[in-house]
């Protein structure tokens, strides 16, 4: 069921949205200026106040750990040796926000210690807010991460640079390549698809088996002997269990075809079933994990307020699963917290029910995490 372990076995972390703009923005040392250009809401700390009035107050200039919350003690006893986010804003002062598109996330550069006091090594960028400040704004989020020692893939100045992989090498155990695609479905403007002139994301054109075997292409020019390769894919809508059959089928085929080890998938605002193929992990949607949208009504049953740690070990030699350990967590007053033992059940119930159709299942172990079991 669960693999047999080598001394080398190699742990990631992920997990799904980490959106440190806007309300969150506001709390931490720098924030920006707050105006944004939604239809209801014209200053970014309406969204603090919204949280403040259903769980209480909140720190304005809070450490750049704040918000991490009981995630930094995790962090210290798991000890993974590769941690990789979906960043879901863009982190720049551009005043150029794309018009039309009715959110805007941003994050002031001067707050990007923020993700190094998670030790962040990835942030995938390939999703519907990286450019919501215009290209400056991209350009900026690009060379504020570089600045921070923070490695980025999924979006660049040129396609060749979005498309390309990321790496991260960890001594005695290989590389991790870490892919990042976006999708239209999730909500990713067409026109933000990166060209030989344009910068922009790694939008994938659709779900075919001729695009798994373009991203095969491209990964076995990069991918050597013992090397973990990532997709990290921002897929479908908010909202819904239902994993769609072409995403099934897309994460099998980049498997079979493209030659990835783990199928990182992020969009849902709530976690989604888990799937196992071929000893490779198929994370449909990881469900958010930092966000400003307490206090937002609307959607409650599906408790997007919780979310997971996702800590998956990997034996390099053979790219199979040997674990899966995964942390509840719970977003209150703008950090996240050990989730309590009924919320611990909950996502457990889900992640039982999710799974019969991918034939996995979680058991809770004595300190409350949920350990992934698989046929």
């Amino acid at each position: 069921m669960n693999g047999k372990l080598s001394h080398a076995i190699l742990t990631l972390f992920m997990c799904g949205d980490v959106m440190t703009g806007r309300g969150i923005d506001q709390i931490l040392p720098h924030p920006s200026v707050p105006h944004i250009y939604e239809p209801f809401v014209r200053d970014a700390r309406e969204y603090v106040e919204l949280a403040e009035g259903t769980n209480g107050p909140i720190p304005r200039r809070a450490d750049f750990s704040y918000i991490w919350g009981d995630a930094l003690d995790e962090f210290k006893r798991s000890a993974p040796d590769v941690r990789i986010i979906n960043l879901e804003t863009s982190v720049t002062t551009s005043e150029d926000y794309w018009k039309g598109k009715g959110i805007n996330y941003r994050m002031h550069p001067a707050n990007a210690p923020a993700l190094t006091a998670a030790g962040i090594d990835v942030c995938s960028l390939a999703n519907n807010h990286v450019l919501d400040w215009g290209y400056g704004g991209l350009t900026e989020t690009l060379e504020t991460l570089r600045k921070s020692g923070i490695k980025s893939a999924g979006a660049g100045p040129t396609l060749q640079e979005a498309e390309a992989p990321t790496m991260v090498e960890v001594k005695g155990k290989g590389r991790v390549l870490v892919f990042a695609f976006g999708t239209e479905s999730s909500g990713v403007p067409s026109s933000w698809r990166a060209t030989a002139e344009r910068p922009g994301v790694n939008l994938l054109p659709d779900l075919s088996e001729r695009t798994a075997r373009a991203i095969g292409e491209r990964v076995r020019k990069t991918k050597q002997a013992g090397d973990i390769a990532v997709a990290s894919i921002h897929w479908g809508g908010n909202w819904g269990y239902e994993v769609p059959r072409e995403h099934r089928e897309f994460a099998r085929r980049i498997i079979d075809m493209a030659g990835i080890d783990i199928v990182h998938g992020h969009s849902s605002h709530h976690v989604k079933g888990i799937e196992v193929y071929r000893d490779r992990l198929i994370i449909y949607g990881c469900g958010d994990f930092i966000t400003d949208y307490e206090g937002i009504g609307g959607n409650e049953s599906y408790r997007g307020d919780l979310g997971l740690m996702y800590f998956a070990s990997i034996d390099p030699a053979t790219g199979t699963l040997s674990g899966l350990r995964m942390v509840p967590m719970r977003m209150r007053n703008f950090k996240t917290n050990r989730a309590s033992r009924t919320e611990a059940d909950w996502l457990a119930d889900v992640l039982i029910r999710e799974g019969k159709r991918f034939g996995t299942r979680v058991e809770q172990a004595k300190d409350g995490a949920l350990m992934l079991r698989w046929k």
